[in-house]
Formats: structure tokens, sequence, C-alpha cells
């Protein structure tokens, strides 16, 4: 029969996410609207995002945090522009934004000592590959895939080399070993719910010693420069951002971080996911047509969770996406464009587990209720 019960908020999107439960546009009501974000009300809401970011992730006092523009691709890409070059690169991609930097390496920066390891969609490269005497590049959490890697224990705690992490759909609700990583990207858009178009880049002493001591022989953009004559520009990592922040997005960055610490901060951010994805993993158990993407339980998302639907029923995944947003049940869950056809829910800590689990009859009502597709002409 068809469910009767809806979610109350039928929004799983992998970014921009749901926002957190209860809010209301009346958070923003302080925003520092039509002010200078130089200014010493902007400034000051500037700083207090990074002060409470870096305290509810439990970074090292040592480690550095900045705003930067163009969301999370944006912070990765300035890592990579401003820092590699000076010894030898190795990628690992197992997914699309992933491929992205590798490719940017390679065809962009034009890396001459480059090593690529990939994987399909599901699975890991081998990470007992990672020479540490080079740069490694990565991201923590293939979104596109619902792929992580398992934990740090790969990374070489006395590497020469510099761990830089893509970890836009991993930090706040997976464990991130600080120590073992000298870049860290994320966006606002993810885990807290935040708006787009605005990253996070946090930096070891160790990537700071490589900004001071390296000039990459290739011109910088603005956007992308850390230093000056040499020396890192501080204000980056005070609340002196780059270019023009947008004051309504910082008013809800500060938001979802003060809503983090009201439910009890990084702990219970981590049990919210962790519980969206036990749920989805009770029902796949049982079900006759999903399976997770994520080959190996022990790399498997509990944000960007990616499910393969059985042979017979994936010509019906747009059917069934548009089936589910008609009736109000689920928007945005279909996998990304370059991922194989399939369903990606996500599961971040802003998501109700109640939602998730009043999500689940509606899947199995859609396969059994959309109709499979004609095969395409070949004339």
């Amino acid at each position: 029969m068809k469910p009767t019960a809806l979610p109350k908020n039928p929004n799983f999107s992998s970014g921009p996410c749901a926002k957190r439960p209860g809010w209301s546009l009346d958070a923003l009501k302080d925003a520092a609207l039509g002010r200078s974000h130089r200014a010493k009300i902007g400034k000051s809401k500037l700083g207090e995002v990074i002060e409470r970011s870096k305290n509810v992730l439990g970074m090292p006092k040592d480690y550095l945090l900045g705003i930067v523009p163009a969301s999370d691709t944006g912070a990765i890409e300035m890592a990579l522009w401003s820092m590699l070059g000076a010894r030898g690169v190795d990628v690992f991609t197992w997914e699309s934004f992933g491929s992205g930097w590798a490719s940017d390496c390679k065809s962009q920066l034009k890396l001459k000592d480059l090593r690529t390891f990939t994987a399909d969609y599901g699975k890991l490269p081998d990470l007992s590959q990672a020479d540490w005497s080079r740069d490694v590049v990565f991201t923590w959490n293939g979104t596109t895939s619902g792929v992580k890697v398992p934990n740090g224990e790969w990374i070489d705690a006395g590497r020469q080399g510099l761990a830089i992490c893509d970890a836009t759909s991993a930090v706040y609700a997976m464990e991130v070993p600080w120590q073992k990583l000298d870049v860290v990207t994320w966006s606002w858009q993810k885990v807290l719910g935040g708006e787009g178009g605005h990253g996070m880049i946090a930096l070891s002493p160790r990537a700071v010693e490589r900004l001071e001591s390296y000039t990459p022989d290739r011109p910088l953009p603005k956007i992308f420069q850390m230093t000056k004559g040499g020396k890192l520009i501080g204000g980056i990592f005070e609340g002196e951002t780059i270019n023009t922040p947008s004051m309504l997005c910082v008013e809800d960055a500060l938001d979802g971080l003060k809503w983090s610490e009201s439910i009890g901060g990084l702990p219970a951010l981590l049990a919210r996911s962790s519980a969206n994805l036990k749920a989805l993993e009770a029902w796949v158990a049982k079900s006759n047509w999903a399976s997770f993407l994520a080959e190996d339980a022990a790399t498997r998302s509990n944000t960007s969770i990616c499910l393969k639907l059985a042979p017979e029923q994936q010509d019906k995944v747009k059917a069934i996406v548009s089936a589910l947003e008609k009736e109000k049940a689920a928007n945005d869950i279909a996998s990304y464009r370059d991922a194989p056809p399939g369903l990606r829910i996500w599961g971040g800590a802003t998501v109700e587990t109640s939602d998730i689990k009043t999500l689940l009859p509606w899947l199995d009502w859609a396969v059994r209720e959309v109709p499979s597709q004609p095969a395409a002409s070949k004339a």
C-alpha cells in the first residue's frame, strides 16, 4: 500500500544540505546586512565562525583556519595551486571530485612528477601505495560515490610531504585525525546545512612552512594567494577574507555552529549521522532491490549514502526520483550525474533519523509502482 506518513523534512540533497532541525529565517535576524565585512561587526562575526569551527571540531591550537571564496572547490584549488610542485605528488581518486583534482594536477598545473591511483565507484584504491616522502592529495569522503577512507592509519605520522585532504562531506560527521593532515578543506553547505559559496581551509604548521618557503612557477589568481612577500597573510585566518563574503551566509554558518554546540558538539553530530546510516543499513539488509554502492562496510559513508538498484530496476531511477518528489516524500536523491545510476540520500547531522525511517517505505513503494522505462531506440 502507498505510505501515508511523510518525512517532516523531505530534503535529502547532498549539497546544499538540509537545514538544522527547527531552522527558520528568524535565525538570520542578527545578520550584519548592509555593513562592510571589514567593519568591526563584520570582522567579528567572521572571526567567530573561525573560532567556533575550531572549537567544535577540536582542531589543534597551532592549526590555522580561514574562510575563502568558492566553497570547498575554491579551498582545495587554493592549496593545489599554492603548494604543489615542491615535491612529487600522489593523488588518490575514486569518484568525480577526486578525479577533478587529479585532472587539474595533470592538465592545469602540469606537474612533472605526478602519480595517480584510481578505483571504480564503490571501491577504494590501494592506499598503501602512498609514498609519504611526496605530497598526497585525496578526498576523505567521496561525496559522489559514498566511499570514505576507513581511518587515518594509512597516513604516515612521520611524513615528509604534505597530506592534503578534501574533507567537505566528512568534517562534523566523521572522526578526522587532524595531526595526520596538513591541509583540510570543506564548505558550509554540507554537514551543518549552511549556504553555498564559502569554503574553509585549515593549515598545519608544516603547510604554513611550505607556503612561506616555496614559490610555485605559475601565476596565482588573487583568490588563491595566501602569502605576500614570502610571508603568510595572517589576516585570512582572523576573519579578513580575500574577497567580500555574504554576511547573510555568515550568520547562517554561525547558527549551524551554535546549534551543534547546543546539542552536545562534535560527539552529538557524529552520533546523529551514524544513526542515519544505521537506519539505512537495517533496511538494505532486508531489501530485495537495493544495495550499497560502497562494497566494504568499513568504507561506507554516513553522509553521502549511495544506493545501487537491482539491474532490472536501474532504468527506473529518474522516474522514481520524480515520483518521490511529486509525493513530497524526498527531494534531490538521484545519484550524481557522473556516478552509476542509483539513489543518494544525505545522512548528515542536520537530517533527523525519524525522517530517514519515514522515507524508506516510500522507496519501496516507488520501486513497486514506477513502471520500467522502454529501452532507447538505436535507430
